[in-house]
């Protein structure tokens, strides 16, 4: 299960304004690199919608079936907000719905089988 958390607004090359839901999972357990402790955190994304803002604000707080997953991606540079640092990932974090993920973990890919 997913939470909408909160909504933002972007504006597209046309000038134009459209809305994306924050949505966030469910809390899990992490592992510092730096200190070897645990800390909660829940993973969050923004997913685009045809929504306006009304419609964004009355859906904060609404639970539906998904998760966020780790998904591989074409290698991008990443600016850490806290350092400026610059780092290249090759993942990021998207809403995948139930359906879909049922599928991802118990299908397997065509090039797997002999």
């Amino acid at each position: 299960m997913v939470k909408i958390v909160d909504f933002k607004t972007y504006q597209r090359n046309d000038g134009s304004d459209f809305c994306a839901l924050v949505v966030q999972g469910g809390i899990e357990a992490v592992k510092s690199k730096e200190s070897n402790r645990l800390y909660f955190t829940a993973r969050t994304v923004n997913v685009p919608c045809t929504f306006n803002e009304s419609t964004c604000k009355a859906l904060i707080g609404t639970d539906f079936p998904g998760s966020i997953e780790k998904v591989e991606v074409e290698p991008y540079d990443y600016a850490i907000p806290d350092t400026g640092e610059i780092v290249t990932l090759t993942h990021s974090y998207q809403y995948i719905d139930e359906k879909e993920s049922i599928l991802n973990n118990n299908v397997v890919n065509k090039e797997l089988v002999l």
